[in-house]
């Protein structure tokens, strides 16, 4: 029997303000535990909860953003469950009226729909002993601002999934309202998964695997879950809809208990929180307040810069480096050239280096000012990787021209000095001579680069190559 996976994602991404949702706590992350925390977050009684109005204005640009309806009436709900990490034995959410709701996001050649995005508090964090059978908690992060982003089950495949969470990543970190550090739970995804037979129309019985949180483990999980689930059935079992825990090590889903359904939460009305009402004048604000997203500035490139399609991905893949190349090419008006060096030499120090985008120390003016020095011709290219690498090495206060002068890197074109050279490596290489009067013209690159070498790769190469042929054709003659 062929089978097919139908999956679903509820994700979750930590919004970036400086306090959380219904206190002025701070939100910094890596503080010593449980120093970030008050009677508001922890749910000490006679305590009233205050929406942060920064947390409403990013959950509106989300919405905005990922193209939904925009509830102008919504209004909070207390989502009851017992667990060590939620102090007050309760979570503020939104089930009833969220405030986004049927809104898209295009994958490349399909679209996901959006059910519904709600605002939502953090639980804490529990952190196993690994020395002594105990379970620590850190209530920081209760009360940490979440937007929860529930799609249909839209999705067949690991690919589509990565690649839609790819798009949000890229999404809110345009919009500035999440750092989306997966690695530090910023950004985490619950998959809820089931397989049916290929040629039926009813939807299997789904498990959910809670909180993955990096682009690998779900690929892998979604792997796993899918072939186990298809096993059960073939085997002649049946799947038990249940919440599973993905372990990354061992490389398997675990059950954890049985999936819970919305009645089990026992949701009502938050009586502490008056209803949100999104104005007009708010929503057009954060309208006309949007800043050009990824796939807009792929775009754009493409058509005012004249880049490929594969340049324009690679450097709109992270704001930061569209910051800086736009930024660059604003002083400089060399798109091409800052491209290439951002793509080339940029990307492999910072592979070299285990750098993040976020890690990068170049100015727009510092980068600009080397452009022009490579498009001048004052060094060549050879030159100019050493010089970039020093440049990224030293920061804002490195002097381009003081290092070419210092170091002496300023290109030689002075055709006598290369003229004087060009005879030393004929006059070393007497067998290469000898091939290339006999037909063998592809020696003339070899002859080139030992000229080259005769002034450390700081003769200009046009120069060079036309003094050798010169030369090379007197010899024939």
């Amino acid at each position: 029997m062929e089978w097919k996976t139908v999956i679903g994602l509820e994700v979750h991404v930590e919004l970036s303000t400086e306090t959380k949702i219904f206190c002025s706590c701070s939100t910094r992350f890596g503080a010593a535990p449980n120093t970030q925390c008050c009677p508001v977050c922890t749910g000490m009684p006679g305590t009233l909860p205050v929406l942060n109005a920064k947390v409403l204005e990013y959950a509106v640009k989300a919405g905005v953003a990922l193209n939904c309806e925009i509830t102008r009436y919504n209004k909070f709900d207390r989502k009851n469950y017992f667990y060590p990490d939620l102090p007050k034995a309760y979570q503020i959410s939104q089930l009833y009226l969220p405030f986004a709701k049927n809104g898209k996001v295009d994958i490349g050649g399909k679209t996901i729909r959006i059910h519904e995005i709600h605002m939502e508090e953090d639980a804490g964090k529990l952190i196993h002993s690994e020395d002594s059978n105990k379970t620590l908690i850190d209530y920081n992060r209760c009360g940490v601002p979440l937007l929860e982003i529930v799609s249909e089950p839209d999705f067949e495949n690991s690919d589509e999934v990565i690649r839609y969470l790819e798009q949000l990543k890229s999404t809110f970190e345009y919009l500035g309202i999440s750092d989306v550090k997966m690695q530090e739970g910023s950004l985490r995804a619950d998959v809820n998964l089931s397989v049916m037979p290929i040629e039926s129309s009813m939807l299997g019985v789904r498990t959910e695997m809670k909180n993955i949180n990096s682009f690998k483990a779900i690929e892998r999980a979604i792997a796993y879950e899918t072939q186990r689930q298809i096993s059960v059935l073939e085997s002649g079992g049946r799947v038990i809809q249940e919440t599973r825990r993905w372990d990354d090590g061992a490389g398997v889903s675990l059950s954890m208990r049985s999936k819970e359904n919305a009645h089990d939460y026992r949701y009502f009305p938050e009586p502490d929180i008056p209803p949100v009402f999104i104005s007009e004048e708010m929503l057009n604000n954060v309208i006309s307040a949007q800043p050009e997203l990824a796939h807009e500035k792929k775009k754009h490139y493409q058509t005012e810069f004249n880049l490929t399609e594969y340049e324009s991905s690679l450097l709109t893949i992270n704001r930061n480096f569209a910051i800086l190349f736009e930024s660059t090419v604003y002083i400089c008006r060399e798109p091409k050239e800052t491209a290439n060096w951002m793509l080339g030499s940029l990307m492999r120090y910072m592979s070299e280096n285990g750098l993040d985008y976020g890690d990068i120390k170049l100015s727009p003016q510092l980068f600009a000012r080397f452009i022009a020095v490579i498009k001048s011709g004052k060094i060549n290219r050879n030159v100019g990787k050493d010089v970039f690498m020093q440049m990224l090495e030293s920061g804002d206060d490195f002097n381009i021209d003081n290092y070419i002068a210092e170091n002496g890197l300023a290109v030689i074109n002075d055709e006598n000095a290369v003229k004087a050279a060009v005879k030393r490596v004929f006059e070393a290489n007497p067998k290469t001579i000898e091939q290339y009067l006999s037909g063998k013209t592809k020696v003339t690159g070899f002859l080139v680069g030992q000229v080259m070498r005769e002034f450390k790769g700081k003769a200009d190469a046009e120069t060079v190559n036309k003094v050798v042929l010169s030369e090379l054709s007197e010899l024939r003659n």
